[in-house]
């Protein structure tokens, strides 16, 4: 579990220092080594001469008056018509990176962009930057959400107006390509496709989203566009590698950042033994709370990680015992995972942008690109690589960033994107695929004609090919108290034998 604390006053009167001395005065036995990365200057660079002056007003609006220096350079590259994957730290403004160069040609023309992150929060996160920007100079720029939680009497507005349109991986294969024909003014004048948090597309997952990246190339072919990808990605060992991977196309990588960071300080926390005999530790759930509980008391505003959703329930029940005890004041505490209704996830979401709330306690899921932490504490379990890192903390702070690896033409990942490609648009003989296309003929879903193959079955192929799991569809849980039919929460298909088996509690 991580908590990570924010800085709200300044160095005169910290309180992000002052926990930091707290807990190490307090429960010194407990932290194992801590990390100090001291501030650094920024390198900047003037706003490019050649920059929309529209554009250029809106930026000054929302006080930017200058670009970092990979900023400036993420411009000339764009101008160059080459494909790109930025590797900075968080909040060192890698949004602006594609945003310029995306806003500048939908300004100067009938552009159209395609943004694709890997979760909803990052999407809102990002068309909340969109809206702003184009808010502080009357810009014009249509910029929509297509994911799952779209009306369906919304999307056609989206396909049709939209200039800017935010997506992700699952609903570009599922919703977008088998309907392409619908899309089609879109992808005719389709210019940039931006792949935020590239470094999460790997292993199986990231060799489905590279064969979903072929079949829109091909798409877009179809109509006529060549679009330019820009990519961004967290620290990962190989960006321009795996960016390559993904894209099919050589990609150059920006990975010096020109943005100033302040200082930060990372706590490596053991939990306390309890039984010596037995070598039984304190579990990391009372430890995180503890230090949530000191943290909000101080007036910091906080996010608590969990690994589980169910651990995500648990730590919430017990801070909101705490704060959140009076009815009649507005929550400090709130949780966010998978499984919660949209309108709960985008109020959580707005809430933390407002700083209107104090502690939020999540899993993964939430990934807003805000650089929440003056202080980190990490909190090990008692699982082994847990307690290796913080026992031996020189490999946790030493060891070199992951590589990034997929395989786009495994064979049977290859095989089910062909089925669903086929669906899109015929296949030509001589496209390196006649193998597998004559083996879907003989399955009786292929039929060539010519020099063509076209499909022929009545299946939608990509329903039934997950990105993400092995099984589709979801279960909505509905709290039927007193008679009621309210819907409360949505679980995978995978998760639901586990979670809502008859006589289950199911926390929320």
């Amino acid at each position: 579990m991580c908590l990570q604390a924010e800085r709200i006053l300044p160095d005169a009167d910290d309180p992000v220092r002052s926990l930091a001395a707290a807990l190490k005065r307090k429960y010194g036995s407990r932290i194992t080594d801590e990390l100090l990365i001291p501030e650094k200057a920024g390198r900047y660079a003037s706003l490019p001469g050649d920059l929309d002056p529209r554009l250029a007003q809106a930026l000054r609006k929302r006080g930017l008056s200058r670009l970092y220096s990979h900023q400036s350079e993420a411009w000339e590259i764009a101008a160059s018509e080459r494909h790109f994957v930025v590797v900075t730290p968080t909040a060192s403004g890698k949004t602006l990176c594609y945003n310029l160069p995306v806003l500048q040609s939908v300004l100067q023309g009938q552009s159209k962009a395609l943004y694709l992150f890997p979760t909803k929060a990052l999407a809102q996160d990002q068309v909340a930057e969109l809206i702003e920007l184009n808010k502080a100079a009357d810009l014009g720029v249509r910029t929509f959400t297509f994911d799952g939680d779209t009306p369906g009497d919304a999307r056609k507005a989206v396909r049709t107006r939209g200039d800017i349109v935010v997506s992700n991986p699952d609903m570009l294969h599922q919703g977008i390509l088998p309907h392409h024909t619908k899309w089609a003014q879109f992808f005719e004048n389709l210019r940039y496709v931006v792949i935020d948090e590239m470094h999460s597309y790997r292993g199986v997952f990231g060799s489905d989203v590279a064969n979903v990246i072929r079949r829109l190339v091909r798409v877009c072919r179809f109509y006529g566009s060549e679009p330019q990808f820009i990519c961004c990605s967290a620290t990962i060992a190989n960006p321009a590698e795996l960016a390559a991977q993904l894209l099919g196309e050589p990609v150059e990588a920006i990975t010096e950042s020109g943005a100033p960071q302040g200082e930060k300080q990372l706590l490596l926390w053991n939990p306390p033994v309890i039984n010596p005999d037995l070598g039984i530790r304190a579990s990391n759930r009372s430890q995180s709370n503890r230090i949530a509980r000191l943290s909000t008391r101080m007036g910091l505003k906080s996010i608590l990680f969990a690994q589980s959703r169910l651990m995500v329930e648990v730590l919430t029940k017990y801070l909101k015992d705490v704060f959140d005890k009076d009815p009649r004041k507005p929550p400090r505490v709130a949780a966010y995972r998978g499984g919660y209704l949209p309108t709960e996830r985008r109020s959580t979401e707005s809430k933390l942008r407002s700083g209107s709330i104090d502690c939020v306690v999540s899993t993964s899921a939430l990934e807003l690109g805000v650089d929440i932490g003056a202080l980190g504490v990490l909190v090990a379990s008692i699982q082994p690589l847990n307690q290796y890192i913080v026992r031996n903390p020189d490999f946790f702070l030493g060891a070199s960033p992951e590589h990034g690896r997929i395989d786009p033409n495994q064979l049977l990942i290859l095989l089910e994107h062909v089925r669903c490609a086929a669906f899109e648009l015929p296949f030509r003989s001589g496209e390196s695929l006649d193998e597998l296309l004559a083996y879907l003929q003989e399955e009786g879903v292929l039929h060539r004609e010519a020099e063509q193959w076209h499909w022929t079955a009545d299946s939608y192929p990509a329903n039934s090919v997950s990105l993400r799991s092995v099984a589709e569809g979801n279960f909505v849980v509905i709290d039927t108290t007193d008679g009621g039919q309210q819907v409360i929460a949505e679980v995978d298909y995978t998760a639901a034998p586990t979670t809502l088996y008859e006589g289950a509690i199911y926390m929320i």
